[in-house]
């Protein structure tokens, strides 16, 4: 009985978040560049982005925007960290996204993408950030997610919680919030 309510808490995500901020990286270790809308496919995960054709469970990073004030003021810092330090893709405010992690959620009408695991931070955080920059990020790094459906999103789309609902084959078909 306990683990259902469990498994009910767990999937109780009203909140619609929305897309402050999307960024890719065309190579490895270059810097982001800011987009306003971006596609999206299974095969390729953010097209243009480094990752690209790179099928796995970290195909997209996404950060909350929330979480750039916080590492902020764990640097002293007034000013919310610019995502583009972060080496995030996607900035997200409005929606807690670790509740995200092992679910499904939809990126505007048509992007369907799986939460995988934690986004952690990496030593080119202490880089960007300064001093303390790698510690500061721990626990606020966001998520990493693969494409379950891909399409188009833009600055400004929402992003919300969608159940998986098992069908014959075992598949999974999302129903939308």
């Amino acid at each position: 009985m306990a683990t259902s309510n469990m498994s009910k808490l767990l999937k109780s995500i009203p909140q619609i978040g929305k897309i402050e901020w999307i960024g890719i990286r065309k190579e490895r270790r270059a810097e982001l560049i800011e987009v306003k809308e971006a596609i999206i496919t299974e095969e390729d995960g953010l097209v243009a982005d480094h990752y690209t054709k790179k099928k796995g469970k970290r195909q997209i990073t996404l950060i909350q925007a929330e979480h750039l004030q916080a590492v902020a003021g764990m640097l002293q810092q007034d000013v919310a960290i610019s995502p583009f330090l972060t080496r995030r893709n996607i900035v997200v405010a409005g929606l807690n996204l670790n509740a995200l992690k092992n679910q499904q959620f939809a990126i505007g009408d048509e992007v369907i993408l799986e939460g995988t695991g934690y986004c952690h931070p990496c030593s080119r955080m202490e880089e960007n950030l300064g001093h303390g920059g790698y510690n500061a990020m721990r626990g606020h790094g966001g998520i990493t997610a693969k494409v379950i459906k891909g399409g188009t999103i833009h600055k400004g789309a929402t992003i919300r919680f969608v159940e998986k609902v098992a069908t014959s084959s075992e598949k999974s078909t999302p129903t939308l919030f």
